[in-house]
């Protein structure tokens, strides 16, 4: 059965169904252990290990969907909050092997063509099969084979019903910036600790404040009245994100269609240099005013259209793992 992030139970696509509660009762079950964060932060873990494998991911994922990414970290994430032990001084080869074994898990429940030589196109050690899939079922064991992630995604278009926006250009504008959003902040480390549903409605309120300036205190209400979002938290994580994505303001949406929508409201009014005719950034102060100019357009057009163990271990010798 095909795997959709957005729907992940494949019980039911109505976002008023009881698969709403059980994503909402599960979501802690595909997050990483509770102390990961703290172990990261207090440099217990090699934060350097986690960064340096999100960016083999990200490289062998370049041309691929971005959603297999997302994925991938989140097995990343989830695997090596309960194997810190295994990872503490490992060598590069184990890294590479470990990125590449989670873009292969991920490529596989999404069904995505791949080829594992297409992986490892960027020379060095070149890892044969059997190696790779070892590190997958180990990858396999530590996440409970709980590989239908819930993530973000699962919640997106519920908390955008609650929002009751009539206009379909208008809530594909919402959805599309708040994906963006989730997309952008995945890696910063501090976002870790909330559940996904909650990084769900906080990528929507903050895409809302950028597309929706007028209407944003009502979504943020709306979110706050959600009985599974706990508003102390919420507002947390959107502090997070605001701090995570201050200088990453460059389009809006890149999902949208071309037809008049905020977004292309938003795109026309970036930043562009009269002098050289190119798209230009050249302070935060500059960057602020722009978003201001973007936020007065958009809340002009929508006035006018009525408003988240088994242990492992590699036989106590991660060197059974060298590729031979």
């Amino acid at each position: 059965m095909d795997f959709d992030l957005e729907n992940p139970l494949t019980i039911s696509h109505d976002i008023h169904s009881d698969s709403v509660t059980s994503l909402f009762s599960i979501e802690s079950d595909h997050m990483p252990s509770e102390n990961y964060f703290q172990t990261l932060q207090a440099g217990d873990f090699d934060i350097s290990i986690r960064r340096e494998a999100i960016a083999s991911i990200s490289q062998l994922c370049c041309n691929s969907d971005k959603f297999l990414s997302y994925l991938a970290v989140n097995y990343l994430d989830r695997f090596l909050s309960c194997q810190e032990k295994l990872f503490q001084q490992p060598k590069p080869w184990i890294i590479k092997l470990l990125a590449i074994s989670c873009v292969s898990l991920a490529a596989k429940m999404k069904k995505t063509d791949f080829s594992i030589l297409d992986f490892q196109s960027d020379g060095g050690i070149i890892f044969d099969t059997r190696t790779i899939e070892r590190m997958e079922f180990l990858i396999l064991g530590a996440l409970k084979w709980r590989m239908r992630s819930i993530t973000p995604f699962s919640f997106i278009l519920f908390f955008i019903s609650l929002f009751k926006l009539e206009d379909p250009p208008l809530r594909q504008a919402l959805k599309a910036r708040a994906t963006q959003i989730i997309f952008k902040t995945q890696n910063d480390m501090k976002l870790l600790v909330f559940k996904p549903s909650i990084i769900a409605a906080s990528g929507l309120l903050f895409a809302s404040h950028e597309l929706f300036p007028m209407q944003s205190p009502c979504f943020k209400k709306a979110l706050s009245n959600c009985s599974n979002v706990n508003k102390v938290t919420l507002l947390q994580c959107y502090n997070c994100m605001q701090d995570s994505t201050v200088d990453e303001y460059d389009s809006v949406l890149e999902m949208v269609s071309s037809s008049v929508t905020p977004a292309n409201v938003f795109d026309q009014t970036f930043s562009s240099s009269a002098e050289s005719g190119r798209t230009t950034v050249t302070s935060i102060t500059t960057l602020k005013l722009e978003r201001d100019i973007k936020r007065r357009k958009i809340s002009e057009y929508c006035k006018d259209h009525h408003d988240r163990v088994v242990q492992i271990n590699f036989s106590s010798d991660p060197e059974l793992l060298r590729p031979s």
